[in-house]
Formats: C-alpha cells, sequence, structure tokens
C-alpha cells in the first residue's frame, strides 16, 4: 500500500514523501495515529499543491531577505560609547546595542541572535558585522563606533 507521509517516521520517511509500506502497518499504525493518509489520486493532488505553496512562499522569503540586506548595506550604523582614558570602550559592545542602533537609525528589526561579529569591539573606529537573514542571505552592515 502506498501511503502519504504526514510526519517525519523514523526508518521509514520524511514529511511529505510516498512511500511503499504492508498493508497492515498502514492500517494498524500510520493511518490511525495520522502519521500518514492513503496514496489516493486527491492526497496526491493536496500534496503537490502543498509542495508548490511552500516553494512560493520560500522564494517570496527570499526576496525580502535580499531586499533588507540592500537596505542594511546601504548605510553604515553609528554607534556613541564611553570611553576610558586609553580610548577603549567600558566593556565591549554587545549584538544587543548594535541590533538597537539598526533599529534607531534604518527603523529595521533585526534579532541580536541574527548578528555576529568576528570579535569583541572594544574600540573606536570602524566595524563590518554579519547580519544572517535568511539560510541563504547574509549582509555585512558598517558599524562606526564613535567616543561619547
Amino acid at each position: 500500500m502506498q501511503v502519504v507521509l504526514l510526519q517525519d517516521v523514523k526508518s521509514l520517511g520524511k514529511k511529505g514523501e510516498v512511500v511503499e509500506v504492508k498493508d497492515g502497518y498502514a492500517k494498524n499504525m500510520l493511518l490511525p495515529k495520522k502519521l500518514g493518509v492513503e496514496a489516493t489520486a486527491k492526497n496526491l493532488n493536496d500534496l503537490k499543491l502543498q509542495k508548490a505553496n511552500a516553494d512560493k512562499k520560500a522564494a517570496q522569503l527570499l526576496a525580502e531577505a535580499k531586499e533588507l540586506c540592500g537596505k542594511l548595506e546601504s548605510a553604515p550604523v553609528k554607534l556613541a560609547v564611553k570611553m576610558g582614558a586609553g580610548g577603549k570602550a567600558f566593556g565591549s559592545i554587545s549584538t544587543k546595542e548594535i541590533a538597537e542602533a539598526i533599529e534607531k537609525e534604518l527603523g529595521l528589526e533585526i534579532d541580536k541572535k541574527k548578528i555576529s561579529t568576528d570579535g569583541a569591539i572594544k574600540d573606536a573606529g570602524e566595524y563590518t558585522v554579519n547580519v544572517k537573514l535568511h539560510p541563504e542571505v547574509s549582509a555585512k552592515v558598517k558599524v562606526l563606533v564613535a567616543a561619547l
């Protein structure tokens, strides 16, 4: 019997796959637990439509991420922090502070967990940080650190 899986089933397949199983396994395990449905013409067509819809949403998310990448890379972000006697900041500049500066200056909300720095930012100057917007898109944002 052919079954369309509705969830990932260990040692059988992933969600959305059409697999061949024995009748007893399908009737006693997969169908009652809503792990799969019988592979009828209607269910196969529904699966095809769901995949097309998922592909369309993925393409839309990718396009939005690319557009956001262009906005982020267009202008540098300025941060003013208190500096000590040697021109060093009191502590280091966190990704939270960078995210707040991006929101304040560019009006874009970026999660602080998506921002990564190459090292601690403790001195005044120009730094480049990576912002991961999508698995395929990451933006390089210039951060200008100045004394307050």
